[in-house]
């Protein structure tokens, strides 16, 4: 299962976040003490994958979880997901999901992400729902986020 979903630049500034599992706090109740930890696991996350040399393979344990990375260009595209799950079909989630927006945005790039975030999270939507893999099929994915485009 997914445990979250991160795009990051290479300066650590957070692009895309969704969360499936929300984070363990100390603290039981308080939701501020749960988007601290969020930021604290984000800048975490951003130190372990852009420190790590490019001749080692693109997953690291962490904590409870194993982080699955791709880098883009300048962008970091992480997933965290349980001890037990299969990181090469996680490592072609990421792929696949490059390949969605490079198809929605036609050569997708970080300022596309910025400024069409709202289009991003559909499109991330449409592929992942609840933590699990909903569709894999690229045109229906973007042949759903187009439909829903028009109903805007």
């Amino acid at each position: 299962m997914i445990r979250f979903f991160l795009l990051q630049n290479r300066q650590g500034k957070t692009r895309l976040s969704k969360w499936y599992v929300p984070p363990p706090t100390n603290l039981q109740g308080a939701t501020s003490s749960g988007e601290v930890e969020k930021a604290r696991i984000e800048a975490e996350v951003h130190r372990l994958v852009t420190a790590r040399d490019k001749k080692y393979t693109n997953f690291i344990e962490y904590n409870s979880y194993k982080l699955v990375y791709r880098r883009y260009a300048g962008l970091f595209f992480t997933i965290a997901v349980d001890l037990t799950d299969n990181e090469l079909s996680y490592l072609e989630t990421v792929h696949l999901f490059v390949e969605l927006l490079d198809s929605f945005f036609s050569n997708v790039c970080e300022l596309d992400i910025v400024f069409n975030f709202n289009k991003v999270y559909s499109i991330l939507d449409e592929f992942m729902l609840a933590g699990e893999i909903e569709e894999t099929s690229k045109r229906e994915i973007l042949d759903r986020v187009k439909l829903l485009e028009k109903m805007e």
